[in-house]
């Protein structure tokens, strides 16, 4: 017998779960393009993009994933045989390094590992040994989503000051942004990228380039950028087209509207509590789950480093994989697969798992999950520890 017929939950860390209010927004025909109400729509969308990530910067809008966002960032900030230095903390941050390489921009990695976050010392020893200053950018990630590492931009930039180096401050917020506090100004990141599948509740297919001006003056030091990856006329668009290199992504704009709508309608400093909340609810389980010689494990142990937008977990030899199956098929609740912690004794990464806690949440679908994993532990005969609903309730409650 199966308990998953029913409306499934997408428990993965992106794309997360879309509000009706956003996929009714996007049922609609297509629009005008060079008139109109969708370029109306348009002028007050910039300035609401803006205050999620907390910045009077500009921003770029590209029809790509987040791995265009990465592209992009670079292209406008680095030529080929020009340097960058990587922060990496997961799978995220090697593949930032790696789309730099693909462009021939030199990436040298400082690795920090998947469980401890960047050390601010160690950035700005790196810095300070670039006595030329051949470091463009220093590249982060705020939430490697992966690891489910959470890094605090505000260390970094104290560091880059500290060592007196011009670079960039880059910040991969593609996992964090509209559920972690970011506030780009106020803690000198220069470029962050996002995408559109995660906090911001929308189908992917659209990113976003936050330019501060510093990052703007580095763009125009460059002599050649490739023409759509430019952001020139993105940031500073004469005409509607030119937000986008040619024909708008008119749905997907529908949709951000609309999730934008329903961010700033709740508050940014109510959402990014709200995500503090549940991810707290979700560590309190994970904490009653591991103990008493628990198999399941948080892969951060400090809480300050915890992601509130994902989790990364690990449950031991195949039982992450047999744990997301079981769930799945029996429950209609799908958990995301590990990504970048494979080991020599679980080559597959078969032991891990993570869940995805960012967006369109609230408290019932938590604790619903956590139920749900709580269920599947005892079908599937991993021993846990007990009091792990109770523990996330009494967080709720609390709040």
């Amino acid at each position: 017998m199966t308990l998953a017929a029913g409306r499934p939950y997408l428990a993965i860390p992106g794309p997360s779960v879309m509000p009706d209010a956003v996929l009714a927004a996007m049922h609609q025909p297509a629009p005008n393009i060079y008139e109109g109400d969708i370029v109306a729509m348009m002028q007050g969308m910039v300035p609401d993009l803006k205050k999620v990530a907390m910045t009077e910067a500009k921003v770029a809008i590209y029809i790509a994933n987040g791995h265009g966002a990465w592209e992009a960032s670079l292209s406008n900030i680095a030529a080929e045989g020009d340097k960058v230095l990587v922060c990496v903390t997961g799978r995220f941050g090697h593949g930032w390094a790696d789309m730099a390489e693909g462009l021939g921009i030199i990436a040298d990695k400082i690795d920090f590992g998947t469980k401890d976050g960047i050390d601010a010392a160690r950035l700005e020893e790196a810095l300070r040994a670039d006595t030329a200053h051949e470091y463009k950018a220093v590249l982060f990630s705020h939430v490697d989503t992966a690891t489910s590492l959470l890094n605090d931009p505000r260390p970094l930039r104290a560091a880059m000051d500290a060592a007196g180096h011009p670079a960039l401050l880059m910040a991969d917020c593609i996992a964090s942004m509209g559920c972690e506090e970011f506030r780009m100004d106020a803690w000198g990141v220069d470029i962050a990228v996002t995408g559109s599948q995660k906090g911001l509740m929308v189908p992917p297919g659209l990113s976003f380039v936050f330019v501060s001006p510093k990052a703007e003056a580095a763009r125009k030091a460059m002599t050649r950028v490739s023409r759509y990856w430019d952001w020139t006329n993105r940031i500073d668009p004469a005409a509607f087209y030119q937000f986008f290199g040619g024909t708008a992504p008119t749905h997907h704009l529908f949709g951000l509207r609309a999730s934008l709508d329903i961010l700033h309608a709740e508050g940014m400093e109510q959402v990014w509590k709200r995500h503090d909340t549940l991810a707290r609810a979700i560590w309190a389980a994970c904490e009653a789950w591991g103990a008493d010689n628990g198999a399941l494990r948080m892969n951060v142990a400090d809480p300050a480093k915890r992601s509130h937008a994902v989790t990364a977990l690990g449950l031991g030899q195949r039982n992450g994989a047999a744990l997301r199956q079981w769930v799945a098929q029996s429950a209609g609740v799908t958990l995301g697969i590990g990504l970048g912690m494979e080991t020599k004794e679980d080559p597959k990464g078969e032991g891990f798992f993570r869940i995805g806690h960012m967006g369109h949440l609230n408290a019932h679908m938590v604790l619903g999950m956590l139920g749900t994993l709580e269920a599947g532990m005892q079908a599937i005969g991993v021993h846990h520890g007990p009091g792990a609903l109770e523990a996330a309730a009494r967080i709720i409650a609390k709040a």
